[in-house]
């Protein structure tokens, strides 16, 4: 996933450090011993993350506010006629400050947050949303944007530039720019309550979640690896298995004892609705409804038409119409693996159904039985390190020509991050990297990239990216095995890593992953698919104990098992992008008084309604639409699905896995950031519009 905590997106000059220091203002706010009111003297300006306390980001978030607003008036009050110079650039150097603790802040609340960080983002959110509104509800400054949209052609400016202009002009009118004074007093009253509410729902599900976390004794949990028992234990001797931000968790398929099957699920299943505190039911009507109520001010029938316009898709209707040609065929192999799973389970005994609970299990029974293959026999050829170093980095040389070398001189935020340098193949710097893979109380859950410094020519400015994962940290002196899921993952996630390294613009706002939800999630698939090229798996995938190479025997089982259990795996995701787009097609006037009820009537209405494959993500976990920057967006997985394909379709076509293909896909692709429309940048490479024949082919749906 990417991630970009929602303020930042429409932060003007998006969110990149000036290599000069930020200008100290007489505000009494200024703090000469907080670290962020300088840019930092770190390689790339990379945070110190020996400086930063908690007490650090509140002023310096208060402070970076009031110099940004200081610095639009200027550019509204301006009594010289607007320029592109005077006006979109100077908006893009506005807000360095803001830019560069927001990044931090928005790293910590995510991948390492406290007590003390939950209260600052709930007292801080409804700000950035009044500091947003402050800017793009800003009249004076919408007038000048608005006189050099309407006189672009006389402007002679370059592809860029004009792009840059199309963006923020789009942005000042979606942000409710064009509405009237008493409109947008309403529009900011709206957007506040959104803000907060969102920061609720984010800060219940982490601490749901924490408290979800099911005990277990060594017996209940039979068929677990004595590895996966050991990273398990507590002091006292229970076993505690801490529930990850998905239905399904990872230790059902192995779990014989389908007490402790049923446990582990519903534990999953309840973590927030238990008319607690941490229940997100009451948070989620309120923040659908004020969504709904926004989009109606801005002249649309619901969220999701409002919200898409900027998106490949455009609308709701091709977004529903792409998950409609894939729902009926998904659910049907399913429904056909779900009778066979049935069947194996009556064989055990007659009384057995088969639950949500239990397919995982056997599914695993049954890959066992079909494909002789064993997930934990794949997760011994699996361990974290090799896979990032001798995968990850492998797979970037042979495609790409870049090169790493580990740095132990750059702090960090936890003792599990780790930090590498990035080098281009003429051996210029590329960027910085940070990895911070194992689970822990105080993480988000989920898998997501985001920057500490964004790649911009303006201010010469470098990429600082992060990837954050949730695998179970191995116990002392023991190595980090994960699953093949995970693997698939950690490719992903280096995908969005790669997208932002890769970034050539001038402007930070159009830089690298700052692009539509629907293209965002294109090179991170993309690069999914080299998990099992063979010169890139042969290299990473050793034996934790004996170094040998993954065996072709079990190569070769993993392909031909590649489309088992599918069904499932899709129908869980159109589920939850159905939905997704459910909760944000309702319109203002609509009542709904019960999160569950509305939840079982929308999976019946898409047609998703499979009593043993529930979606992703329950409404009342789906961190993505309701924490994160993905309403109405988490089709986008599916639409850039599409893209990836088609595009991994051409390497086929052109010789497959080779540095010139690379270097073509970097040029053409994944430098482009936003610097052009997106469903151009595609075409101009592919030379024609995505087909969604390659990934019907590839699930197995053709």
């Amino acid at each position: 996933m990417f991630n970009k905590k929602l303020f930042y997106g429409m932060m003007v000059g998006s969110s990149i450090l000036a290599t000069s220091c930020s200008q100290k203002s007489t505000n009494t706010m200024w703090n000469d011993t907080n670290p962020f009111f300088e840019v930092s003297k770190l390689p790339y300006q990379t945070a110190d993350f020996t400086k930063i306390k908690n007490e650090d980001f509140k002023p310096a978030l208060l402070q970076g506010m009031a110099e940004q607003l200081a610095e639009i008036n200027k550019i509204a009050t301006n009594p010289a006629a607007p320029t592109f110079e005077n006006t979109l650039v100077e908006m893009e150097k506005s807000g360095q400050l803001l830019t560069r603790v927001s990044h931090v802040f928005g790293l910590l609340t995510g991948a390492n947050t406290n007590e003390t960080l939950q209260a600052i983002e709930e007292e801080m959110s409804p700000k950035f949303a009044a500091h947003s509104d402050a800017i793009y509800l800003n009249d004076q400054l919408f007038q000048r944007i608005k006189s050099l949209y309407e006189n672009k052609k006389s402007l002679n400016l370059d592809k860029e530039s004009a792009r840059l202009l199309d963006v923020y002009y789009q942005r000042f009118e979606l942000a409710g720019a064009n509405l009237t004074l008493s409109q947008k007093d309403e529009l900011k009253k709206l957007n506040g309550e959104i803000a907060s509410l969102e920061t609720k729902f984010s800060n219940q599900l982490l601490k749901g979640t924490k408290a979800g976390g099911v005990t277990f004794t060594k017996e209940e949990l039979a068929g677990l690896s004595e590895a996966d028992l050991e990273s398990f234990k507590q002091a006292d001797g229970t076993y505690l298995i801490s529930l990850l931000n998905t239905t399904q968790q990872p230790e059902l398929q192995n779990m014989s004892n389908p007490v402790s099957r049923k446990k582990l699920f519903d534990a999953a299943w309840i973590r927030t609705e238990k008319n607690d505190e941490n229940d997100t039911r009451a948070t989620i009507l309120a923040l659908v409804k004020s969504r709904a109520e926004k989009a109606k001010l801005l002249g649309f029938n619901n969220y999701a038409e409002w919200n898409l316009q900027d998106q490949m898709a455009q609308n709701p209707i091709a977004a529903k119409g792409l998950l409609n040609k894939m729902i009926p065929a998904a659910t049907a192999m399913a429904q056909k693996d779900a009778l066979e799973f049935e069947t194996l389970a009556k064989k055990e005994n007659s009384s057995n159904t088969l639950s949500a609970a239990d397919w995982n299990y056997y599914a695993e029974k049954v890959r066992k039985e079909k494909y002789d293959l064993d997930e934990n026999e794949m997760k011994s050829y699996f361990v974290l390190e090799s896979v990032v170093e001798n995968g990850l980095f492998f797979m970037a040389k042979e495609l790409y020509g870049i090169t790493f070398k580990k740095r132990t001189d750059i702090p960090t935020w936890h003792e599990d991050v780790k930090v590498y340098e990035l080098f281009n193949e003429d051996g210029s710097q590329l960027g910085l990297f940070y990895t911070d893979y194992f689970k822990r109380d105080s993480k988000q859950g989920g898998a997501w990239m985001s920057n500490i410094v964004e790649q911009s020519h303006l201010f010469g400015t470098k990429p600082v990216i992060y990837n954050v994962g949730n695998y179970t940290k191995p116990a002392k002196g023991q190595p980090a095995l994960i699953s093949y899921d995970d693997v698939v993952t950690t490719f992903h996630e280096f995908g969005h890593a790669l997208h932002g390294f890769f970034a050539n613009q001038t402007y930070p706002t159009l830089s690298g992953t700052n692009v539509s939800r629907d293209f965002v999630e294109f090179p991170s698939q993309f690069h999914e698919h080299y998990v099992t090229e063979p010169s890139v798996l042969r290299n990473y995938a050793k034996h934790y104990q004996t170094g040998a190479t993954i065996p072709d025997a079990l190569v070769e089982k993993m392909k031909k098992a590649a489309n088992f259990n599918k069904g499932y795996t899709l129908t869980e995701l159109l589920s939850a992008a159905s939905l997704d787009l459910s909760w944000h097609t309702v319109s203002s006037d609509q009542t709904i008084s019960n999160v569950d009820e509305f939840e079982k009537q929308a999976l019946i209405a898409n047609k998703t309604n499979l009593p043993q494959v529930p979606p992703r993500y329950r409404s009342t976990y789906f961190s993505h639409i309701f924490g994160g920057g993905y309403a109405a967006g988490y089709f986008a997985y599916i639409w850039a699905e599409m893209l990836d394909h088609d595009a991994y379709e051409w390497t086929l076509e052109n010789g497959g896995m080779t540095r010139e293909n690379g270097q073509i896909l970097r040029d053409k692709v994944f430098s482009q950031g936003n610097s052009d429309n997106l469903n151009e940048v595609y075409k101009n490479f592919r030379g024609k519009n995505p087909s969604i024949e390659p990934m019907l082919k590839y699930h197995g749906l053709k």
